[in-house]
């Protein structure tokens, strides 16, 4: 009777085996596996989930774009698929960079994936993957109890608002120090665009530039006072002008000596917007001709002076 009974249910159940053998043999042929490195991190630290699934050949793999913004577990960059060189199947890998920001055991959730496939589409959800995350505080940290807090330190009414002035006016007197030491000190021989710039030529000997070996700055700092003195001497020739501009400008009808100041210029750009290389004989030669072009200039200057002086004398 027994043995009966079991015939009599293997042959019910043999049609409807038949019928299903089919769709669980094609739904076999889908291969999934998952990786996740490390699988403990601490907050913040980039980790690695890698999907690799094999499908028949001709079929379409889509991955899902990756773990939605907002979560404790987010994605650094886009995925990246690879493929492989297998020639009987279809094999796609994605891998997806993550990041956690919440301690604990997390799970990166990612959805599903389509497999295209003699015109069906088949979804295959993809595993909740658990990464550790741990705390980059030390382990101990958690057990250590704060100090309570102090009780507030109140000036009395009568005293803060003096201390505040006080503290006021100190803040002002050092200002106004600060400013009057600042202040350029003038010169005893007058305070003309000569007296100004020979001033300034003594201060940079003061310097020993050509001692300490830094002889770019040396004609750098020569070329400053010469184009001070340009600006104090001829309005047009003003200190935002570049050498091209300056030398366009005193063209028309200055008392500047050009064949002198077209090399001194030339050679100081070179040196000080090229890192041209200058010798310690040449910084010396440049200095001493940007010292002459200012006297030459300076006695340009009073000759048309006294020039103009002289028909008025006359009349």
């Amino acid at each position: 009777m027994i043995a009966a009974a079991l015939l009599l249910a293997w042959q019910a159940a043999a049609p409807a085996a038949q019928r299903i053998a089919p769709d669980t043999a094609r739904a076999q042929q889908v291969q999934m596996g998952t990786s996740v490195q490390p699988d403990t991190v601490t907050v913040g630290q980039h980790f690695v989930v890698r999907i690799r699934v094999r499908a028949p050949k001709g079929a379409e793999i889509g991955f899902p774009v990756g773990p939605d913004s907002g979560l404790a577990v987010e994605a650094v960059d886009p995925k990246r698929e690879l493929g492989s060189s297998d020639t009987t199947a279809v094999e796609r890998t994605a891998i997806y960079r993550l990041v956690a920001w919440s301690v604990g055991s997390q799970h990166v959730t990612l959805g599903s994936l389509v497999v295209s496939a003699g015109g069906a589409d088949r979804r295959y959800a993809i595993p909740d993957l658990p990464v550790l995350v741990r705390s980059v505080r030390p382990s101990d940290s958690t057990g250590r109890v704060p100090r309570p807090a102090r009780d507030v330190m109140v000036a009395p009414p009568v005293l803060w608002p003096w201390i505040a002035g006080g503290l006021l006016l100190l803040a002002l007197l050092l200002w106004l120090l600060r400013r009057r030491l600042r202040r350029p000190v003038l010169s005893h021989e007058g305070r003309g665009a000569l007296a100004d710039a020979q001033r300034d030529f003594a201060r940079i000997d003061q310097l020993a530039l050509l001692e300490a070996g830094e002889r770019g700055r040396y004609v750098a700092l020569h070329i400053d006072v010469l184009r001070e003195y340009l600006a104090a001497r001829i309005p047009e020739a003003a200190r935002a002008l570049t050498s091209t501009e300056l030398l366009g400008v005193l063209r028309a009808d200055a008392p500047v000596p050009l064949v002198r100041l077209v090399p001194v210029l030339a050679s100081a750009d070179l040196i000080k917007y090229a890192a041209w290389p200058v010798t310690e004989a040449r910084a010396r030669d440049l200095a001493r001709e940007t010292r002459g072009i200012v006297e030459s200039t300076e006695e340009a200057v009073l000759q048309r002076a006294e020039s103009a002086q002289k028909p008025e004398r006359a009349a």
